[in-house]
């Protein structure tokens, strides 16, 4: 779940355990499980209430709790267990009854809370008729993903990510980050510190360490970068209506190599038993 950014650098970083790892590792596999359920029950005529009370007893049934559900301030907390992000909302979509259409994305972010640790991963569906334009930009803003958790080893700078994003997405291909909403930390709480911006500087930022855990989730634009906040307070929208992507895993920081704790294999395998869904590979 994106975060809107402060651009602070927080105090709130919290380093893992093995064994603290090995537990967010089985709450991520909740979540990865729970997009791939989310993937089988995909059509045209489906609404995101639909597949938002799939998701919920899903979670529940294999021991979790949905870290959305009734997140944020009392007065307006989220009221779907998953974000549901259809077209031009970036992120934060509330599940409705709008039913899905042929020509859709759909960007689905899960979370769970198990045994006291949180697992957040999201992944955009694309329906049969999403035409190229847009297919180009689920795959580049994918491929982002994984150029950014390459960078996310020992004794990097979280600017390090950010800038290999940010110079796949904006540099190399022609689509618009979006600035205000940015990754975080991830463990006991759903949002720590540090703040994981898809832009940055090389070398800039805070340092990352072994067992450090971040979110990392590239949230760009077909269109130009600047998005605008709808009236729920929490949908968010591209301010130019043009199409979005959002890609999203949970790793630990290593020495060598980042240990990426959600897992896309489960939804990949679903959409390719989904004759509604077109398959997605980040671009090589």
């Amino acid at each position: 779940m994106g975060l809107f950014a402060t651009g602070k650098e927080g105090k709130r970083v919290f380093y893992k355990t093995s064994a603290e790892i090995e537990l967010m590792r089985n709450a991520n596999l909740v979540v990865s499980k729970t997009l791939a359920h989310v993937a089988s029950l995909l059509k045209p005529g489906v609404t995101g209430e639909a597949i938002d009370k799939a998701a919920e007893e899903f979670i529940r049934d294999h021991g979790g709790r949905p870290a959305f559900k009734g997140y944020g301030s009392s007065e307006n907390p989220f009221p779907g267990s998953l974000c549901v992000s259809y077209n031009d909302i970036v992120v934060h979509g509330i599940p409705s009854k709008r039913e899905f259409k042929e020509n859709d994305i759909v960007s689905v972010d899960c979370g769970v809370e198990l045994e006291g640790f949180y697992g957040d991963a999201a992944f955009t569906f694309a329906f049969q008729n999403v035409q190229e334009p847009t297919m180009e930009l689920l795959r580049v803003t994918y491929a982002s993903l994984y150029i950014g958790i390459e960078q996310a080893v020992h004794g990097k700078r979280v600017g390090d990510i950010s800038s290999a994003i940010q110079e796949y997405c904006e540099r190399k291909h022609p689509y618009g980050i979006v600035r205000d909403l940015v990754g975080h930390g991830v463990g006991r709480s759903l949002h720590e510190d540090p703040e994981v911006p898809n832009y940055g500087k090389r070398g800039k930022g805070p340092l990352i360490l072994e067992g450090l855990v971040l979110a990392i989730e590239p949230m760009v634009n077909l269109g130009k970068k600047e998005v605008h906040q709808a009236e729920d307070g929490w949908t968010i929208h591209t301010r130019d209506r043009t199409p979005s992507a959002h890609f999203e895993h949970s790793v630990v920081v290593k020495k060598n190599k980042a240990d990426i704790l959600s897992d896309h294999s489960f939804l990949l395998e679903a959409i390719k038993n989904n004759p509604n869904l077109q398959e997605i590979q980040p671009k090589s």
